[in-house]
């Protein structure tokens, strides 16, 4: 490095390193908060039915999280087209089928591609659930040759248990960057949402094309596309939120890690802040958000809302004891305060009102949750506790 780089390198890291250590960890600085009444229309109504929560209450939040903090999500397109590019029904050694499917969507007389890879088990005697995975680590994390194992996504395990394995590469809707973001589904198909504070960036881009795969889904015979399981880690857990929250086709939401803006509590003062998240990837959001950095208690929604509006299916959230920085406990309390809808479909969830042991699974009808040792991944043993609460789920539906 040149001499008159490094002073200017050395500052930005050590302002990095403050910013990180100005984050709280502390839970006696929490302090106090109040969430916003789940089950109080913006009108003061107080729901207490199940017609109430989704003609009046559900569409309200929805709403709010639209304008507020991801954008809307737009659903019209003119034409969608499937082609399986690549066909392997003896991979992993004769225990699966490989497809690749090229999923293209035409609006306004422009395209967008998004390359679907996906593996099933040929063991099954029937259409499988189907793991799909909003994947931001890179198409290398998916090899479909399996020469790279990455227990990221773990194709092997899943496939033995039983069930389908699928996902996409984010950088074939948006990359996960704050300036090529726009290249994709944004600027090709839907160049009026960056125009507009509450239109659509990254986070809702890539549920968007989650959504385009459960359209290939249906067609499918060998997946039951009436059992999909969305999965999504860190930036992908916040995705797979807010696209469970809105795609009722999504049997099971998963969120590994979402953190901030994902599962775990914007109110309280812990670990990531919106402030610090929407400074450094504010790409991530509609341009709404921003105005609630160092403003959460301005906020008209919290997280346990998001999670509440996928009710009554079922969502599970998996945390690490070290990754600090995504709140664990934040995650889980936002699970808890998510009961009450539930409760409003009869079902009985009653979750402890403590976050469980390290490595302790909760599985609860509908609600499943876990806070495994060790730092910011998706491992093996998560995916683990993803198909047996799958297991259990389904057992049941």
């Amino acid at each position: 490095m040149e001499a008159g780089k490094i002073i200017p390198f050395i500052l930005v890291v050590m302002f990095s390193l403050q910013t990180l250590m100005a984050q709280n960890y502390d839970e006696s600085k929490v302090g106090n908060y109040r969430l916003p009444e789940l089950l109080k229309t913006q009108k003061r109504k107080t729901v207490s039915t199940i017609k109430d929560w989704e003609k009046i209450r559900r569409p309200e939040i929805l709403n709010l999280f639209e304008n507020h903090v991801y954008g809307q999500v737009p659903k019209d397109f003119d034409d969608i087209a499937f082609e399986v590019t690549n066909l392997d029904k003896n991979a992993m050694d004769g225990k699966a089928t490989l497809k690749e499917v090229a999923i293209t969507v035409t609006r306004n007389q422009k395209s967008v591609s998004i390359n679907l890879l996906m593996f099933t088990p040929n063991k099954a005697k029937k259409p499988v659930p189907m793991f799909l995975v909003i994947n931001h680590r890179g198409i290398k994390t998916m090899d479909i040759t399996r020469q790279n194992k990455d227990g990221f996504w773990p194709a092997e395990e899943v496939i033995e248990a039983g069930y389908g394995i699928s996902g996409f590469d984010v950088i074939d809707v948006s990359p996960d960057d704050k300036v090529k973001f726009r290249e994709g589904v944004l600027n090709q198909l839907y160049p009026e949402q960056l125009e507009m504070n509450n239109g659509m960036r990254a986070l809702g881009a890539w549920g968007w094309g989650a959504a385009r795969a459960i359209d290939y889904f249906e067609k499918d015979k060998a997946v039951d596309a009436g059992k999909i399981i969305s999965v999504g880690h860190s930036r992908g857990g916040k995705a797979s939120l807010w696209f469970g929250a809105q795609d009722k086709r999504v049997a099971i939401t998963i969120s590994n890690e979402s953190g901030n803006s994902g599962a775990a509590l914007s109110r309280r003062n812990f670990g990531e802040t919106v402030e610090r998240i929407t400074n450094h990837f504010p790409y991530w959001f509609c341009p709404n958000y921003q105005q609630y950095a160092n403003n959460e208690n301005k906020l008209p929604v919290d997280q346990h809302m998001l999670i509440a509006l996928i009710a009554p299916r079922a969502v599970y959230v998996a945390s690490a004891a070290e990754d600090l920085w995504a709140d664990p406990k934040g995650q889980y309390l936002a699970l808890t305060e998510a009961q009450d809808v539930y409760e409003l479909y009869k079902v009985h969830t009653n979750l402890p009102a403590e976050m469980p042991d390290v490595n302790e699974q909760i599985i609860r009808p509908h609600i499943g949750f876990h806070n495994r040792e060790g730092k910011h991944n998706m491992t093996p043993y998560d995916w683990q506790q993803f198909i047996q609460f799958a297991d259990n789920y389904f057992k049941r539906h």
